[in-house]
């Protein structure tokens, strides 16, 4: 491939898959769009670590992306910079108003949702594993999940025919939620119990059951264990 193609001169830098919900997102929008990478892991919490993320990361955290000697460090702005350059790619929805609803409730999921990130933390690996205290408490993670479940529902049922996603084909705002996907998984979580009339079991089925998902579960197999976060 020519320097010129656009893609073939991306490098993301990722974390260590079992728990780098942030990395997950744009390697998983790369992957299942056919945009091309090579890869760049960083072992997390490690104490070279923080030397390591320095080496290419001006905020110390992953994800990044690198290209043509430019770097992009949040994963929103990465699916920006890749929906500007890949527009064949459809990052976001083609029409006008399911683009600002997908990019709404991605935006929701970047900014909120701070209890259910405490309360069921990434572990993609492991399953039958029980919550941990949240800093608002039970009822606010069973919010957050309700919220989720929510999202999920009016965001098929608005714009979803014609495709399994949440805007009908794969999109940015299904990568946003795909750790969220991870986390029911490992918990086991009742979406039920939450409100689910079964599309969201099924999304969440369908997503884990993706190539792209399995090859991230795959490889996280093969990383060192990651230790606990303590902070």
């Amino acid at each position: 491939m020519s320097k010129s193609s656009p893609g073939n001169d991306y490098a993301l830098v990722i974390g260590t898959r079992q728990g780098s919900s942030w990395s997950l997102r744009p390697w998983l929008l790369m992957k299942h769009l056919g945009i091309p990478f090579a890869e760049v892991f960083v072992q997390l919490r490690t104490p070279e670590t923080k030397a390591n993320l320095a080496e290419h990361s001006p905020t110390g955290q992953v994800p990044v992306l690198k290209t043509g000697g430019m770097t992009i460090w949040d994963s929103m702005a990465i699916a920006e910079f890749l929906h500007e350059r890949h527009p064949d790619k459809q990052v976001w929805p083609a029409e006008v108003m399911p683009r600002a609803i997908a990019r709404a409730v991605a935006a929701e999921m970047h900014s909120g949702f701070r209890d259910l990130r405490f309360g069921l933390p990434m572990e993609f690996i492991l399953r039958g594993l029980k919550p941990e205290t949240a800093p608002g408490g039970e009822r606010a993670v069973e919010r957050d999940i309700t919220r989720v479940i929510q999202v999920w529902r009016e965001s098929r049922a608005k714009y979803g025919h014609g495709g399994s996603f949440l805007f009908g084909h794969f999109s940015a705002a299904d990568a946003m939620y795909a750790p969220v996907v991870s986390r029911f998984t490992t918990y086991a979580t009742d979406l039920a119990a939450h409100g689910d009339d079964g599309s969201a079991a099924a999304y969440r089925d369908m997503m884990m059951a993706l190539p792209a998902m399995r090859e991230w579960d795959a490889a996280a197999r093969q990383e060192p264990t990651m230790p606990p976060y303590v902070g």
